[in-house]
């Protein structure tokens, strides 16, 4: 069923010059590549140094080793575009030596996925033994598209240059895909996630294009596309991804992808998009809060980066025939601005520069759904009226604690004015060591005590699929949106024999009321139970009341409870590192609500309203200290 290999990948090589002449491309694209690659003209590629690569089994830090190969790696994007555009020996130059230098670099594979610590007591590559991660697969997938893009004119520039990437994409890549069956993104335990999809797809055009043996590559593609099926078999059929916004750029949209260019491959005879990638592609416009704000689960960012690759939500979009789906790509659209860039990989700006049809869409409004409603995460969102930011939006979710890429947040709360987040989940700081080890849950920003839920006598939410919600009734209609939940069973104590909280958006009044209804058992003496906030935002606290003052220009919030008689507290957070930071700025501030020594029963109200300048200086409150 498949293609010549020159034939196998959605984009025209170099020798169209009707399509590839630099006068026809994306002028803004095309500036933005052409000054950053004279830039690099010249100047020396970047090394990566061993120890780099062993801090990560030393201190733990994986950052810095990352970012020299994300460099290497965009910089090898930029000069591929420009080869192309020009077919000027510098540039040629350029593309081989960015070529070169990868096929030379010890391991694709990122430091924190290597096993060479556990199976060789290393803490270098053990280049005998190659690892397949999501590192390995993107350097792979980005040679293949070199290669269909330059393949002509680099063998007359440089003979030998493809055989050798042939040889490398080979021994690391496709030769341990096909051996080796214990990869664990395979999912052939049951536990499919985000890497599955990417590095499948990324093994797809690394097989399409280098594998010059018919059966081997049929047998290679046979392989992706079983391991495709068992992603798509774990989406649930509402389109959620319970890791959040920004992981699903990184999974169902990798998935769909693939599947794209496997049609493309095969002439039409592999076509098709199952029930669950359909629905996923309304995913990323059911989470928008607006404007660059999103709701974050896990360890996605509230604020995503500004570049993601909207061309390829557009054409899934356009392929399953949603419209609200193509709305919310095209109104990222920004005719001064690049249609995509070297950031989201060389095969996702290739094919970006070569669809007519997104370089002329004329940018919208967003469709700001009104109520979203996603059982298999358990997740609510709801707004006052479709298509506006306007007043307050309401997030719930229920859910699990052994989520992929999990926070312990059953029950957790977000609250936007006017798409801004003002109650928020923080997110994630940059991935170390820790993020994924056994002392994950030492890192603040994934407890439970820093999200908003409560401490229930002294104690937070634990880890784990047991620590879930129950009994989880999602109630929608004109006059109002709420998700009723019981919590209990997050905690781990067999004294909480029921915590439920319902969460409800009044559109009449445009007021957010939480009540939380307790039963506990008798106990020896405990500690207090306090209900926690996280804001963003300057906070001043009054008697039964908090004011706040919502970041970029967002307005304000009053919140009130009863017991009015509970009193609060705050403990300013500063924020230092870079990626909570680039999202919240310096600080966030946690509200620390003291029911005391909850009784047998009872009950706490929480009501969130927008309020005036007049109504934040009125009352009985005073400055939180250490903004």
């Amino acid at each position: 069923m498949l293609e010549p290999p020159e034939r196998t990948l959605p984009v025209p090589p170099a020798q169209e010059r009707a399509v590839w002449e630099e006068a026809r491309l994306d002028p803004p694209t095309m500036t933005h590549l052409r000054a950053r690659a004279v830039e690099d003209l010249g100047r020396p590629w970047p090394s990566l140094p061993a120890r780099h690569y062993a801090r990560y089994f030393r201190d733990g830090d994986r950052d810095t080793y990352e970012q020299l190969v994300f460099a290497r790696q965009r910089r090898l994007s930029r000069a591929a575009v420009l080869a192309a555009a020009t077919l000027e020996p510098d540039w040629l130059d350029e593309v081989v030596d960015g070529v070169v230098a990868l096929c030379e670099q010890s391991s694709w594979c990122w430091p924190a996925h290597d096993d060479t610590h556990t199976r060789h007591h290393a803490v270098l590559p053990t280049v005998t033994d190659p690892v397949l991660d999501l590192g390995a697969g993107e350097v792979a997938a980005q040679l293949a598209w070199v290669d269909h893009l330059l393949g002509g004119p680099l063998d007359q520039h440089t003979p030998g240059l493809r055989t050798r990437v042939r040889h490398e994409v080979d021994r690391r890549v496709l030769t341990p895909f096909a051996e080796r069956r214990d990869w664990h993104w395979l999912g052939l335990d049951g536990d499919v996630h985000n890497w599955s999809a990417w590095i499948h797809g990324n093994v797809l055009v690394a097989a399409l294009r280098l594998l010059d043996d018919p059966p081997r590559r049929a047998a290679v593609v046979d392989l992706v596309i079983e391991g495709l099926d068992r992603y798509v078999a774990s989406l649930p059929l509402d389109g959620a991804v319970d890791e959040g916004y920004g992981y699903w750029w990184q999974g169902a949209c990798r998935a769909i992808e693939a599947l794209d260019i496997l049609a493309h491959a095969s002439g039409g005879a592999l076509d098709g998009v199952p029930d669950a990638l359909r629905d996923t592609v309304a995913f990323p416009h059911r989470m928008h809060l607006g404007g660059d704000w999103y709701l974050n689960h896990a360890d996605g960012m509230a604020r995503p980066p500004g570049s993601q690759p909207w061309d390829a939500l557009y054409r899934a979009a356009r392929r399953v025939g949603d419209q609200d789906a193509l709305a919310h790509a095209a109104a990222h659209r920004d005719h001064a601005a690049p249609v995509a860039d070297e950031e989201q990989g060389l095969g996702r700006l290739l094919r970006a520069l070569n669809h007519p049809e997104w370089i002329r869409v004329a940018p919208g409004a967003p469709p700001l759904t009104r109520d979203v409603w996603l059982p298999s995460v358990q997740v609510l969102l709801a707004r006052p009226v479709r298509g506006s930011t306007a007043g307050l939006t309401l997030a719930i979710k229920g859910g699990h604690n052994g989520e992929h890429h999990n926070h312990n947040d059953v029950g957790g709360l977000v609250v936007a004015l006017h798409g801004v987040p003002v109650l928020v989940d923080a997110g994630r700081p940059t991935y170390t060591a820790q993020t994924f080890g056994p002392d994950r849950y030492d890192i603040w920003t994934m407890q439970s005590t820093w999200h908003n839920v409560p401490e229930i006598r002294g104690t937070a939410q634990a880890v784990g699929h047991a620590y879930r919600a129950r009994d989880v009734v999602a109630v929608i209609d004109p006059v109002s949106s709420q998700l009723s939940l019981d919590i209990a069973a997050a905690y781990p104590r067999a004294d909480v024999r029921r915590w439920r909280r319902t969460a409800r958006l009044e559109r009449d009044s445009g007021r957010i009321v939480v009540t939380d209804a307790w039963e506990l058992a008798p106990a020896a003496p405990v500690a207090p139970t306090r209900f926690h906030l996280l804001v963003a935002g300057d906070v001043r606290l009054g008697k039964g009341r908090a004011a706040i003052t919502a970041r970029h220009g967002a307005g304000r919030l009053t919140l009130t409870w009863q017991p009015a008689s509970a009193p609060a507290t705050a403990t300013v957070r500063p924020l230092d590192d870079p990626m909570l930071a680039g999202v919240w700025g310096r600080t966030l501030t946690r509200l620390e609500i003291d029911l005391g020594a909850a009784t047998a029963t009872g009950a706490f109200v929480l009501t969130v309203e927008e309020s005036s300048a007049r109504d934040v200086s009125s009352g009985e409150v005073s400055d939180v200290q250490g903004r």
